[in-house]
């Protein structure tokens, strides 16, 4: 189960953290995408109607990674939608990714928190010995 992608979040005083991990760096922005929605709302509850195109580019994973959750983050709030799973590419700096989910609904949902953005505050994304990849954050909320 551990080299399996998957994601979880870490406490950090009012915010929270999120961290996707897995055996490749698109897949662990994927999961950490997944944490995201976790903080919001059970994915397991969002159905995969809609496909989003997302993209973005940063010089390096870290600036990647806030851009990336950033996006979403803004794609939630601007157009009242929940994401429950991403594919993303990534290659030179550049993220391309589609974001499948479904418009909010309240009742089925039952958004926990609205969060404002990614921040630099826990920001690593780094390979460990095993081989896996983190990405991390805290989310403002």
């Amino acid at each position: 189960m551990m080299n399996m992608p998957h994601w979880e979040h870490f406490e950090h005083e009012a915010d929270i953290g999120i961290r996707g991990i897995a055996p490749t760096l698109e897949q662990a922005f994927e999961q950490a995408a997944v944490a995201m929605t976790a903080v919001v709302t059970d994915p397991e509850l969002v159905s995969d109607a809609l496909a989003v195109p997302i993209k973005c580019e940063a010089p390096d994973n870290e600036l990647l990674l806030v851009s990336w959750i950033n996006e979403l983050v803004y794609e939630m709030s601007a157009h009242g939608w929940l994401f429950n799973r991403y594919r993303v590419a990534i290659d030179g700096g550049k993220l391309t990714a589609t974001a499948f989910g479904v418009a909010v609904d309240r009742q089925k949902h039952q958004p926990a928190v609205e969060i404002k953005g990614a921040t630099f505050t826990g920001l690593h994304v780094y390979r460990q010995a095993d081989g896996m990849w983190v990405a991390q954050c805290v989310v403002d909320v």
